[in-house]
């Protein structure tokens, strides 16, 4: 939603005990989004096959079908009948100040889903989720001896050191922006490089300034891409995600899929919403 005020105008400092504000948005768009829906179709469009593993509410059918349409499996999502599918409602002011007010809905119930062992799943991510999902699947991809991405996101919060020491031993790579690798290395007390010497690769993302990229204690630095225009970030890590998730099937060194995240990064940047970008595979040489 868009509020072509600003907030600072309409919100009282000194009144904020009895708040009770209204904004008129006559910008209103509905995008399909969520890391899992968004993560998919990355890793769809540059021509792996993703398996999404999530929940939708009685309202999710309509995503259902947008998934199938693109070729991507539903085998993994459940649909929850006494609930609505998580949802975030967001709005921008003429500043670029943001209200979001999230509500988790289904996604409350991710942990019912198991991860198993199966042939043909050889790759796996722990993205932001319901916080008993994100703990079990982490265990489950260890027992099934899927390799994994640990990748919290917002989601990094809902852990303390313990259980984020957990998941970093449990891991293959882990993937952090710079304000959650901070946190990161925090609460477990943990270098960035101490962490890269107990998984396969650490990636800290930069955003506009690229990321770094750890592996057995030392730093390399893959250099940003230049979008055509900055639209909306919305969905731009998820973009990076699948790259990622891509490229590590292939077999490619972390520096590599990192440098394919941040041309994805840059595409995705450039348009309106989480899933209305296209992929050329031939233009980014796959």
């Amino acid at each position: 939603m868009t509020f072509e005020g600003r907030f600072a105008d309409q919100i009282l400092p000194d009144q904020l005990h009895i708040l009770n504000v209204s904004f008129l948005v006559p910008g209103l768009r509905r995008d399909f989004g969520g890391c899992a829906g968004n993560i998919a179709y990355s890793l769809n469009a540059l021509g792996g096959r993703a398996l999404p593993m999530a929940t939708v509410g009685s309202d999710g059918g309509d995503y259902l079908e947008r998934l199938r349409s693109l070729g991507i499996s539903t085998e993994f999502v459940r649909q929850v009948d006494d609930s609505f599918t998580a949802q975030a409602m967001i709005m921008n002011d003429r500043d670029n100040n943001q209200i979001t007010a999230f509500h988790p809905g289904a996604m409350q119930q991710a942990h019912i889903t198991r991860v198993t062992a199966r042939d043909d799943i050889r790759l796996g991510i722990v993205a932001p989720d319901g916080r008993e999902a994100m703990l079990q699947h982490a265990e489950q991809f260890r027992a099934a001896n899927i390799p994994f991405v640990f990748d919290p996101g917002q989601g990094l919060p809902m852990f303390d050191g313990e259980a984020l020491r957990h998941f970093v031993e449990l891991a293959s790579w882990v993937v952090v922006n710079d304000y959650e690798g901070k946190m990161l290395s925090q609460r477990t007390g943990w270098s960035f490089a101490e962490i890269s010497e107990r998984v396969q690769g650490l990636v800290v993302t930069l955003a506009a300034e690229g990321c770094e990229v750890w592996t057995r204690g030392e730093r390399e630095h893959v250099l940003p891409v230049k979008p055509t225009a900055v639209v909306e970030p919305t969905g731009c890590g998820d973009a990076w995600r699948g790259a990622l998730l891509y490229g590590l099937e292939q077999g490619w060194a972390l520096a590599r899929c990192a440098a394919l995240g941040n041309r994805l990064g840059a595409l995705k940047i450039a348009q309106r919403g989480p899933q209305n970008y296209q992929v050329d595979r031939q233009a980014l040489g796959l």
